[in-house]
């Protein structure tokens, strides 16, 4: 790439921010490279970090220029700018005051982490929306990849149907945790869209009567690690023995929908599983289970203590 050519893309971060022509840059990588001998990567990121320094930019809000769509199972680079296609398959509580929101996207390649942080200030993103980002960087962390959302980043909320790629995976253990958001739960009546609503309202679709549903978000404990698990409607009805129709009468009786998580608790937690389904991000979407007699829980935990 030509001194030229690197000043053009220089530019193109900065024409928004800088009033500064694609002559100037030119001109300061060219003494640098031709009168210092400074290789011209070296010169650009010299470039580069004064005009940072001058619009009172971090490096993570610049962009690489025109960047490639790609799928987030092919990110396998760190620092890399890229524009992706996901459905926001799950969002999770923060757990610093600088992330606006964390969760995790997906495509039909798998999933990926996604953070956005609070001085960005970008539109919040909505559960189970599917859009097209732009600019967004890679980042790694012990070998795990995730995408970061910036200042620069662009959102448009798509129009399509974005099937994610998962695997099967088998965990069992005890039953140790019933999560927050499960039992009686209400979904949007919104056609296509099944968000939870959250105080009687769906995030898009705003206020509503709603439809009633059945979840457990639940912990299993192996003895050594533990594993998130989502029961649907008809693994909640299998695992607790509760139907729809019975929690929906209980919640009523007690004018309290909370006793339903309360109850299906009682009769669950202690107790030990095997369950299968496909994973989506930390979670496991339990397709099938099978309760544990005492011997085999014992052996689980047995085994996972002595490897």
């Amino acid at each position: 790439m030509t001194v030229q050519q690197h000043a053009r893309e220089i530019h193109e971060q900065f024409s928004d921010q800088l009033d500064v022509t694609v002559e100037e840059i030119a001109d300061r990588l060219d003494t640098l490279v031709n009168e210092y001998r400074i290789p011209v990567d070296e010169a650009r990121r010299s470039v580069v970090s004064n005009y940072l320094d001058e619009a009172g930019m971090d490096r993570d809000e610049l962009s690489g220029g025109s960047n490639e769509t790609v799928l987030v199972g092919d990110i396998d680079e760190d620092e890399q700018w890229v524009d992706i296609r996901v459905k926001l398959v799950e969002l999770w509580e923060p757990r610093a005051d600088s992330i606006s929101q964390v969760g995790l996207l997906g495509d039909e390649s798998g999933t990926i982490k996604f953070v956005a942080f609070e001085t960005s200030e970008l539109p919040k993103l909505d559960e189970g929306a599917t859009y097209a980002l732009g600019n967004v960087v890679t980042d790694e962390y012990q070998g795990n990849y995730s995408v970061k959302l910036n200042r620069t980043t662009s959102i448009t909320e798509i129009d399509e149907e974005i099937e994610v790629g998962d695997d099967d995976v088998t965990v069992e253990g005890a039953l140790v945790d019933i999560q927050s958001g499960s039992g009686l739960i209400k979904r949007c009546p919104e056609e296509g869209c099944t968000r939870v609503l959250q105080n009687g309202r769906c995030s898009e679709h705003g206020e509503g009567d709603g439809e009633f549903d059945l979840r457990i978000k639940g912990v299993l404990d192996d003895g050594d690690d533990v594993h998130e698990v989502i029961f649907d409607k008809d693994a909640t009805e299998t695992l607790t023995g509760i139907s729809l129709e019975e929690a929906k009468q209980m919640a009523m009786d007690a004018l309290d929908t909370t006793v339903v998580a309360d109850e299906m608790a009682e009769g669950v937690l202690g107790r030990y599983y095997r369950v299968a389904g496909p994973t989506l991000g930390r979670y496991v979407l339990v397709n099938d289970m099978e309760p544990l007699g005492a011997t085999d829980a014992e052996a689980t935990l047995i085994r996972a203590r002595s490897m």
